[in-house]
C-alpha cells in the first residue's frame, strides 16, 4: 500500500513538473517583459485590471499551444518602452505634489500585435495608434461611444487605483487629469489606453 502510494505521488510530481516545464517555457518568455510591467504591485490592482489579466492568460495559453518562438522573440524589444515613455519618446515628468493618491477611472483599450493579451492576429502597432488617436477625439465628447469601438477590456469604470501600480507613462497621464478629464493615447504593455478620470 505504501509503495503504491509512493509511486502515485512520484508520478503526480513528475507530471506536474513536466507541465510546469512545458508551460513555463512559453510563459517564461513573457515574464521577460515583466520589468516593463507594474511588477508585483500590479497584483494589488487585479480587481481594476481584471479584464487585462484575463486576456494575458488567454495569450499565454495561445502562445504555448502554437509554440511559435520566432513570433514571440521580438515582442519584448518592440514593447521595451511601452508604458515607460510618452508617445513623444520622452520620459514622463514627475507628478506634482498635489496629484491625487488614488483615482477612479475608465479606459478605452486598443490592442496591437505583441501587447499583453493581444491575439497573434491583432492589428499592427501603427494601425492601433491611428485608431487610438481617432478614438481619443471621440472620447473627449462621448467616452461610452469610444468604449464601444475599443477592444475587449475597454470599460467606463475600472474602479480605484493607487499611485505606484501603473507604469510611469499611463500613471502620469491618468494622475495628471482633472476629474472628468480624458487623456490622449498612451502606450502600455497591454496596448494603447485612452483613460478618463472619474474621481
Amino acid at each position: 500500500m505504501q509503495r503504491s502510494t509512493a509511486v502515485i505521488y512520484t508520478l503526480f510530481f513528475a507530471g506536474a513538473l513536466a507541465f510546469v516545464i512545458t508551460q513555463g517555457g512559453s510563459k517564461g518568455r513573457g515574464a521577460a517583459s515583466a520589468p516593463a510591467d507594474a511588477g508585483p504591485d500590479a497584483a494589488d490592482a487585479a480587481a481594476s485590471l481584471a479584464t487585462a489579466a484575463a486576456g494575458d492568460a488567454d495569450a499565454g495559453s495561445d502562445a504555448g499551444a502554437e509554440g511559435i518562438v520566432q513570433e514571440r522573440g521580438p515582442e519584448p524589444a518592440g514593447r521595451s518602452d511601452a508604458g515607460v515613455t510618452l508617445l513623444s519618446g520622452e520620459a514622463p515628468p514627475s507628478l506634482p505634489a498635489e496629484a491625487p493618491k488614488k483615482v477612479r477611472f475608465g479606459v478605452v483599450l486598443i490592442q496591437y500585435r505583441g501587447a499583453q493579451g493581444a491575439a497573434p492576429t491583432a492589428r499592427s502597432k501603427d494601425a492601433a495608434l491611428a485608431l487610438a488617436r481617432e478614438l481619443a477625439e471621440v472620447a473627449k465628447t462621448d467616452f461610452k461611444a469610444a468604449i464601444e469601438k475599443g477592444d475587449k477590456g475597454s470599460t467606463d469604470d475600472l474602479g480605484y487605483i493607487p499611485r505606484g501600480v501603473l507604469e510611469p507613462a499611463p500613471e502620469y497621464e491618468l494622475f495628471s487629469l482633472p476629474k472628468g478629464g480624458v487623456s490622449g493615447p498612451v502606450d502600455t504593455p497591454r496596448g494603447f489606453w485612452i483613460a478618463r478620470r472619474i474621481e
